[in-house]
């Protein structure tokens, strides 16, 4: 399975580059966050120290944006809008189905429910440019030189990492959504004893 080839590259060495992309910009993430707020903010995914959207976002991103290579402007503004796009869609389905979001732009100018925003976009721009015109060649040519076993028990580890993590999270939605329950059913409960009341004091 992990010698498959997926748009010329073996499915090992995109799984390896999904996990290292996570965590650089776990690197990214707390660490600006951190200096923004004066204090370390841990912006990985959950526990571990990932930030699944880089990673999914420059896998694919990069085999999009691949033939735009030698033209940064237009690498530049795809980039960016792919990143938003997918920022977007990431933000609606969390909230969906997780009940939170794990970034919150509602304080920057020109934003959208607090899931994208202007300033986000420029920078998604630039991580386009970066990712594809400096990181991706050196990346996965390192990575093709890491041993097939101890990359494949990396990507087992960080997988059911990855799994446990998502598990948690749906779990605590999961209970979350009870508890809203059965607030709602008690309201209605309590409205109805009050209806039966007053017809009963009304006779």
């Amino acid at each position: 399975m992990w010698t498959k080839e997926i748009m010329g590259m073996e499915l090992l060495v995109l799984v390896e580059g999904f996990i290292l992309y996570s965590f650089l910009g776990w690197v990214v993430e707390s660490v600006y966050c951190s200096i923004c707020n004066g204090k370390w903010i841990n912006r990985g995914f959950a526990f571990g120290p990932f930030c699944p959207i880089y990673g999914f976002g420059s896998i694919i991103g990069s085999f999009i944006m691949r033939p735009l290579s030698e033209h940064v402007i237009w690498l530049y503004i795809t980039g960016a809008l792919l990143a938003t796009a997918f920022e977007l869609v990431v933000g609606i389905l969390m909230m969906h189905f997780l009940h939170e979001v794990w970034w919150d732009y509602n304080d920057k100018r020109y934003n959208y429910k607090g899931l994208i925003c202007l300033e986000r976009t420029l920078q998604w721009g630039i991580v386009a440019v970066v990712v594809v015109k400096i990181l991706d060649v050196r990346v996965f040519d390192l990575l093709q030189k890491v041993p097939f076993i101890l990359g494949k028990y990396v990507c087992i580890g960080a997988i059911l990492w990855y799994f446990a993590d998502f598990v948690y999270h749906l779990i605590a939605a999961v209970g979350y959504d009870m508890e809203k329950f059965r607030k709602a059913e008690g309201f209605v409960k309590e409205k109805y004893i009050n209806f039966k009341e007053k017809r009963k004091s009304g006779s």
